[in-house]
């Protein structure tokens, strides 16, 4: 097996538990109380980060070489990913959710930034196909994304904003 299917391979699987976690978290949070807020753009996104790892897929050759720098950028960025998961905890989905006596998470990554997650999100989409030299994949999913993040990242904030503590 090629590095591409392997690294594909491991991207999905990633994506899939992060999933089961999101509808875990999501679950709880609305037997809570919470509130689910802009869920009308939530399918796009995920059809957006479904054909990004299709596309990378599809396009890029199977035997293509592996750009290390960004590999290791992309492994960087995975272990950011998994501070925001332990600083949001049971909070964290991938759905805008909101519960209105839950303290803001403050820790972790949100010391210092607002959305650590979407800044994630930035860098792994322009990285993946990178890994393989696939600029123009890259550049083109960054931009849908850009987009995408745009508008999500306007929704959560004026989430947060209504809080008592924002």
């Amino acid at each position: 097996m090629t590095p591409l299917y392997w690294i594909l391979g491991l991207i999905a699987a990633q994506r899939l538990a992060e999933l089961v976690l999101a509808k875990r978290n999501t679950k709880r949070l609305l037997a809570a109380g919470g509130r689910e807020i802009g869920a009308g753009h939530y399918p796009i996104m995920v059809a957006l980060h479904t054909s990004w790892l299709a596309a990378m897929l599809i396009f890029i050759d199977a035997g293509a070489g592996v750009f290390v720098p960004a590999l290791i950028a992309f492994l960087v960025f995975q272990a950011a990913r998994v501070w925001v998961l332990w600083a949001l905890g049971p909070y964290w989905t991938t759905r805008v959710i909101t519960l209105d006596n839950a303290p803001l998470v403050r820790r972790g990554p949100y010391k210092f930034v607002r959305h650590p997650n979407y800044l994630i999100v930035v860098a792994e989409i322009a990285l993946g196909p990178m890994i393989f030299y696939s600029w123009k994949l890259s550049l083109v999913f960054s931009i849908l994304n850009g987009i995408l993040l745009t508008y999500r990242i306007k929704v959560e904030s004026a989430v947060l904003a209504a809080r008592s503590d924002a």
